[in-house]
C-alpha cells in the first residue's frame, strides 16, 4: 500500500447564514507518502479540515483533490480515505477479525479471503491472535489498534486521525506513536492527522499546519515554528513562555533585557522577544546576557522550569528557562541568563484595539 498526493484548497465551510466561518480559506498540500499534522486548540476547525477531506461535510467553498482528481460531489466510501476517531467505533456485535475484514466485505471479497487478510492487518498492529475476540472484550488501546488495522485494510490513498490518540494515557500514546512510525516504515501511507497536543504533532509529522478560529497561520516542519513562530499566537500554540515587549533599533532588541542583537536583520520598531525556554540556559550572574531573580520553580521529573525576573530600563520582564537533570537553583537566587543569539526572534507587537465607549444603552443593560 503507498498513498496519493493530497491537496486543500481554499477549503471554506460556513454553516449558516450571519455566522462566522468554521474555516476560512484553507489550503494545505500533503505529499505522496508524508505525514501532516493540522495542531490548533479545540475549536480551531480542525476537525472541519478532516470532515470537509472525507466528504462527510460540504464545502461552501474550495476543492480537495487526491492525485489531482478533484473529488467535489464524490460521496465518502468513494474517496478512497479511511478515518480513525478518538473514539474506536468498533462494530460491538462482530469480534475483531470481522471488524477488520469489513471494508474488505463492503467491496464483495468473499468472507474467507477477507478474514485472512483481516489476520495480515492485525500482526501490523501486533494484535496477532485477537481475532476470535469481541470487540467489547478490548482495552482502551488494543480498540485502537483494531480501528487502525480496520482502516489500513480498507487500503486508503490517504489515512486521516481525528485526535486519534488523545484518549489514550502517555504509556499507551507512547505506544501508538511508535506503532505509527512503524506502519509509515512498512507501508508508506499518506496521513493528515489533527491533534491539539504539540508534542504529538513533532512525534509523528513531517510538517505542521497551525490552526487558530478557522484560519491557516503558519506551516512548516516543527523545528521552524518552534524557532520561527509568526506570530504570539503561534508561539502560544507550540508552548512558548516568553514573551518580552521592547523596540528593535539596528538590528537589537531593547527591552529591559538589555539590547540582544537578533540573528536576522528585522524591520526596526515595536516588536515582542520570544525564546524557548528549551534554549534558555541559567548562569552564574556574571556570564549570562542578563541577570534577574529565580521568582518560581516547577518540577518536571528530573528536569525543572524555572521563571527568573529581570529588572532593567523600561520595567521588568520574566524569562523562563528549563533547568536540567541535577541543575538546583533555588527561589530567591541571583542568576544570569544565556539568550543565545540563534534562539532570539521577534514577532509583531499585538495591536491593541481601544476600547470603545459604552453607548447608553450598553451602559444600562450593564448595570442590571
Amino acid at each position: 500500500m503507498s498513498g496519493g498526493t493530497l491537496a486543500l484548497t481554499g477549503l471554506t465551510r460556513v454553516h449558516g447564514p450571519g455566522q462566522a466561518p468554521a474555516l476560512e480559506d484553507f489550503s494545505l498540500d500533503v505529499p505522496a507518502g508524508s505525514c501532516v499534522a493540522i495542531l490548533g486548540p479545540s475549536g480551531s476547525g480542525k476537525s472541519t479540515v478532516l470532515r470537509l477531506t472525507a466528504g462527510l461535510d460540504e464545502p461552501t467553498a474550495g476543492t480537495v483533490r487526491v492525485d489531482g482528481a478533484d473529488l467535489s460531489g464524490v460521496v465518502p466510501e468513494r474517496r478512497g480515505m479511511a478515518m480513525v476517531f478518538q473514539r474506536p467505533l468498533l462494530f460491538p456485535h462482530l469480534d475483531v477479525r470481522d471488524n477488520v475484514a469489513f471494508a474488505d466485505r463492503v467491496r464483495g471479497m468473499p468472507r474467507r479471503a477477507a478474514r485472512a487478510r483481516a489476520e495480515e492487518f492485525l500482526e501490523l498492529v501486533q494484535l496477532r491472535g485477537y481475532g476470535d475476540r469481541p470487540a467489547r472484550a478490548l482495552s482502551g488501546g488494543q480498540e485502537q489498534r483494531v480501528a487502525l488495522a480496520r482502516a489500513l485494510a480498507a487500503q486508503p490513498r490517504v489515512l486521516l486521525l481525528d485526535e486519534a490518540f488523545s484518549a489514550l494515557d502517555a504509556a499507551l500514546r507512547e505506544e501508538m506513536h511508535e506503532l505509527l512510525a512503524d506502519l509509515r516504515m512498512r507501508l508508506d501511507p499518506t496521513i493528515l492527522l489533527v491533534t491539539h497536543d504539540h508534542a504529538e504533532a513533532d512525534a509523528l509529522a513531517d510538517a505542521v499546519a497551525v490552526l487558530d478560529e478557522g484560519r491557516l497561520l503558519q506551516e512548516g516542519t516543527m523545528r521552524s515554528l518552534y524557532a520561527r513562530p509568526a506570530s504570539l499566537a503561534v508561539s502560544r500554540l507550540l508552548g512558548g513562555r516568553t514573551e518580552v515587549a521592547g523596540v528593535v533599533r539596528d538590528g537589537r532588541h531593547v527591552s529591559p533585557l538589555g539590547a540582544l542583537a537578533l540573528p536576522e536583520r528585522v524591520a526596526d520598531g515595536p516588536g515582542v522577544l520570544v525564546v524557548r525556554h528549551e534554549a534558555a540556559a541559567v548562569t552564574p550572574p556574571a556570564e549570562g546576557d542578563c541577570t534577574g531573580t529565580v521568582v518560581r520553580l516547577r518540577r518536571r521529573g528530573l528536569r525543572a522550569l524555572v521563571t527568573v525576573e529581570v529588572t532593567g530600563d523600561g520595567g521588568t520582564a520574566s524569562v523562563h528557562a528549563e533547568l536540567g537533570p541535577g541543575e538546583e537553583v533555588p527561589t530567591g537566587a541571583t542568576v544570569g541568563l544565556a539568550l543565545p543569539v540563534a534562539d532570539r526572534w521577534v514577532v509583531a507587537a499585538p495591536t491593541v484595539v481601544p476600547e470603545q465607549p459604552a453607548s447608553p444603552a450598553e451602559e444600562v443593560s450593564r448595570r442590571r
